[in-house]
């Protein structure tokens, strides 16, 4: 009966020129709406070039003391656009780019104000202002324009500040670079073997001078008998003297070295903390730019915020240097003489500086921790993982603050303590000096002394203790500023030991050392790069697609399969006449009377039951509809060029879309007549708003949310993806069995609900006809 059925309808559909004409006009119309708009879309944001963007620069340039040239940095800008065909930049005076995005010639405009260059500047002043463009846009023109115009002025703001990054990362290294060579140099070198020369001599000769003043006091205390040989003694006395007093001069100039030392020391600790507190800033940014990536790319926020806990441990290292260096310094203050009084203020300026190292230290590693921890959350559960933003960011902020007390608690009291001991070395040596010309004048009166020469012997010891004293306590404080200078030359000379010095803290200045000469000498202009831009995106597609013409291609080639099953519903008959039925059962050209009025169903007692019309006349739909998924499918692939990595499953999806939607169709309009038609239209436009297949499904309304998965187009859609472009495990099979399974409820409407909605369908019928409109 079915097969009956379709071979006199495919006799009807070829029997004359027109119906075989019209027959392939079903066919090729839902093909020429889907090539259409797939060439339409082929490549829109490759053709931005035609984009009228408006730019004028009232920029008036800055000059100031510190920088003597003049800055001009909207001409900056607008020589880069002069490069840039990313959009059709037109060069106009800002009055008439206003008017043109009004009018809309121009379809935005970017203004440059007059102090543009100034504000930029302000970054060397304490009043810093943020420098701004003027971005006007006219939004009604075309409703994705405005998003193609704000991404090419996004492009010129972050050209700006990466450009003067850039200059600016490039000053300075070059400036560091020159110190350093500078240092490298052989003055520099000849100077400290010089310095360290003339220390040692005055060392040896305040050492010499306290033995030669020692042993004379011993011989004093046996020389009663011999006071004739006290002359010549104290004329030796009398020339060491001499000579000490010619090593003190040096002496004198040596602490005014270890001063400069002092100072050069200080800059490189300010530096160094500057340069942690400037770190903690960037793990800052990479911490908001993590946790901003959560949602769309978890596993590599984590993936960083693991890298910044294991940079920020690493770091704990730099905290250990400086705390052993003050262990150091610490141990050598306390072999200074008690009666110093700079000695018990170093020492305790020096325990509350490593107090702080390690309230600091102590910062890093919490934050390190932190990070850690973020990096489990990020995964799990996006409102712990803002939570914990807030503390990770809370932490940087209190270790950047225990930094600056580290570095205003050693500009406050360690480096005051430091010049104190340098001022001490030039008052002992000053004391030591006064001694020894008073020895000389106690030498001279002895010459005419003729008393008790016992007293006089018994206050000239005392008073040669106290300068043998005095000539030892300098002696050892020379030979101290002579070890840390040379464990701070030899550091700096890259060698894993200073001298005298330690050989731990020596090889951890060798180290920076190292590092510093070669962040130095390295390329400023690759370097200043890499600061302007630390972060370069490598896109890597998973699933590649060729072009927007490709990616559209799925939805617009299900929506033209749907199209043509409405249209072959409103073009062709979905009932079957009486005289057909006939024709069919071999009864004639009429059904006997018995059979009633003309319906669905009336001739099931001579075998041709209600199913057989529903299949025998779905036959010839079902034929033109795979004719128009082949269609539309081939010419998508080898005549527009649209990307199928297996062309066979890109077809399967073809045909099995064709069956589905002309099944749903042909059941709601033979079941509900013109209505089921109006239904089947409704379905396309909720379908075209609530597939998914130009914005994510996530971008809608929560209602379009719910009703996604119930509707066939996204299936549709998704299997024809993975076709194009290839499937993740049974990702393709699986969409084409969801979208095989709406034929159930098509199928059950129109083989078992459809005898009770025949009777709906007549009534509403008689009344649709009564109007003598409808």
């Amino acid at each position: 009966m079915i097969w009956g059925i379709f071979k006199r309808d495919m006799c009807h559909a070829t029997r004359n020129v027109i119906a075989v004409i019209v027959s392939m006009g079903l066919v090729v119309v839902p093909a020429l709406y889907a090539w259409f708009n797939i060439a339409a879309s082929w490549n829109p944001y490759g053709n931005t070039k035609a984009l009228k963007v408006a730019v004028a620069n009232n920029d008036k340039g800055y000059k100031s003391d510190l920088i003597p040239v003049r800055v001009n940095v909207g001409e900056t800008i607008i020589s880069t656009l002069h490069a840039n065909d990313q959009l059709d930049w037109q060069f106009v005076k800002s009055d008439k780019a206003i008017d043109g995005v009004k009018s809309g010639e121009y379809y935005a405009a970017i203004v440059i104000p007059k102090g543009f260059s100034a504000d930029m500047m302000t970054l060397f002043s304490p009043d810093i202002k943020h420098a701004q463009l003027k971005y006007y846009l006219n939004e009604k023109i075309n409703p994705i324009a405005p998003h193609i115009t704000d991404q090419g002025a996004t492009t010129v703001v972050n050209t700006i500040d990466k450009t003067f990054a850039k200059t600016i990362a490039q000053v300075g290294l070059d400036l560091a670079s020159s110190i350093l060579h500078y240092s490298q140099s052989p003055q520099m070198a000849e100077y400290m073997r010089n310095l360290n020369g003339n220390l040692t001599t005055m060392a040896d000769t305040l050492s010499g001078a306290s033995q030669q003043v020692t042993s004379y006091s011993q011989l004093l205390g046996s020389a009663n008998d011999i006071v004739d040989s006290t002359g010549k003694l104290l004329a030796s006395a009398t020339k060491a003297g001499k000579q000490a007093q010619n090593a003190l001069k040096q002496g004198k100039s040596g602490a005014t070295s270890f001063t400069s030392a002092g100072a050069n020391v200080t800059s490189s600790v300010n530096t160094a903390l500057d340069q942690v507190s400037g770190a903690f800033d960037q793990v800052a940014a990479k911490v908001n730019k993590a946790f901003d990536a959560i949602g769309k790319n978890s596993d590599t926020a984590a993936s960083q915020l693991t890298t910044l806990s294991e940079q920020v441990s690493s770091s704990e290292s730099l905290y250990d240097t400086y705390i052993t260096s003050l262990n150091h310094m610490h141990e050598s203050v306390e072999q200074l003489p008690d009666s110093d009084s700079a000695k018990q203020a170093l020492l305790e300026a020096i325990d509350r500086e490593i107090t702080l190292l390690e309230a600091a230290k102590d910062d890093s590693q919490k934050l390190a921790q932190q990070l850690k921890d973020a990096s489990t959350q990020v995964t799990q559960d996006t409102a712990a993982a803002e939570r914990s933003r807030k503390e990770i960011l809370n932490r940087i902020t209190s270790a950047k603050q225990s930094i600056s007390n580290v570095r205003d608690d050693y500009a406050t009291n360690v480096k005051p303590k430091i010049d104190a001991l340098a001022s001490t070395v030039s008052t002992l040596i000053s004391q030591t000096d006064s001694m020894i010309t008073q020895l000389s004048g106690t030498a001279d009166d002895l010459d005419d002394v003729t008393g008790d020469v016992g007293t006089n012997v018994t206050a000239i010891r005392s008073t040669l203790g106290a300068i043998a004293k005095k000539l030892d306590s300098s002696a050892a404080t020379v030979k101290e500023l002579i070890t840390k200078l040379e464990t701070g030359g030899n550091a700096g000379d890259g060698n894993s030991d200073g001298g005298n010095g330690d050989n731990d803290a020596s090889s951890s200045d060798s180290g920076e050392s190292d590092e510093l000469r070669a962040l130095a000498t390295a390329n400023a202009s690759t370097l200043s790069t890499l600061i302007s831009a630390p972060v370069a995106l490598h896109r890597v597609s998973v699933y590649p697609i060729a072009n927007y013409g490709s990616a559209m291609a799925p939805f617009y080639t299900i929506l033209s399969i749907w199209v043509g099953a409405i249209i072959l519903c409103a073009m062709l008959k979905v009932t079957i006449s009486d005289r057909e039925k006939a024709h069919v059962l071999g009864l004639g050209d009429t059904l006997p009377r018995v059979a009633g009025p003309s319906g669905p169903g009336n001739a099931s007692r001579w075998g041709l039951r209600l199913d057989h019309e529903y299949f025998g006349r779905y036959a010839i739909f079902a034929l033109l509809a795979l004719l128009q998924g082949t269609l539309v499918c081939l010419g998508d692939m080898y005549f527009l060029g649209v990307q199928a990595n297996h062309a066979l499953q890109f077809l399967a999806v073809g045909w099995l879309a064709a069956l589905v939607f002309s099944n749903i169709v042909y059941t709601l309009t033979v079941s509900f007549g013109d209505i089921g038609k109006a239904v089947a239209v409704v379905l396309l436009v909720m379908q075209v708003a609530g597939s998914g297949g130009t914005f994510p499904i996530e971008t809608l309304p929560k209602f379009f949310q719910m009703l996604y998965p119930f509707l066939p187009f996204p299936h549709a859609i998704d299997a024809m993806h993975a076709a194009m472009a290839g499937s993740y495990g049974n990702e393709y099979l699986l969409d084409m069995v969801y979208l095989a399974l709406f034929l159930i409820p098509s199928l059950l409407l129109g083989l078992v609900l459809r005898k009770p909605v025949i009777r709906l369908n007549n009534w509403v019928s008689r009344n649709l006809e009564s109007t003598k409109v409808m």
